[in-house]
């Protein structure tokens, strides 16, 4: 299985970045895909999660809206739209692919785990 993660970079606080995920060696259409991310020094945390279908999604509290999670099944994608970024966004991100739905933000459940990108917000 790979996910291969890209569309990360530098940007200035209050810019957008896309994030895309291109998965392969899996079903893709039976897989919860989700996005967590790791800054320097911290714990690696949930960001997004969409189920299956892509009729559902999920979200840290944190995010108050700023991003979006979608998947395209016919293309094996999931996509991070990220939208007035802050500094504290500042993170390695990676793409994930989950079984369960129900621990689909808990990072000890994830199946699979992409390589990460890296974005960095400046102030």
């Amino acid at each position: 299985v790979q996910l291969q993660a890209s569309g990360g970079g530098l940007v200035q606080a209050g810019g957008s970045l896309r994030l895309s995920c291109a998965a392969s060696g899996l079903t893709f259409s039976t897989y919860n895909m989700g996005w967590f991310r790791q800054a320097p020094g911290e714990d690696r945390e949930f960001v997004a999660a969409i189920d299956d279908s892509g009729r559902n999604t999920y979200y840290s509290n944190y995010l108050k809206g700023r991003f979006t999670i979608s998947r395209d099944n016919a293309k094996n994608t999931v996509d991070l739209q990220m939208n007035n970024l802050k500094p504290e966004d500042t993170a390695v991100y990676y793409c994930t692919a989950a079984r369960n739905l129900r621990t689909v933000k808990l990072r000890r459940y994830v199946d699979y785990w992409g390589q990460g990108t890296q974005v960095t917000v400046s102030s």
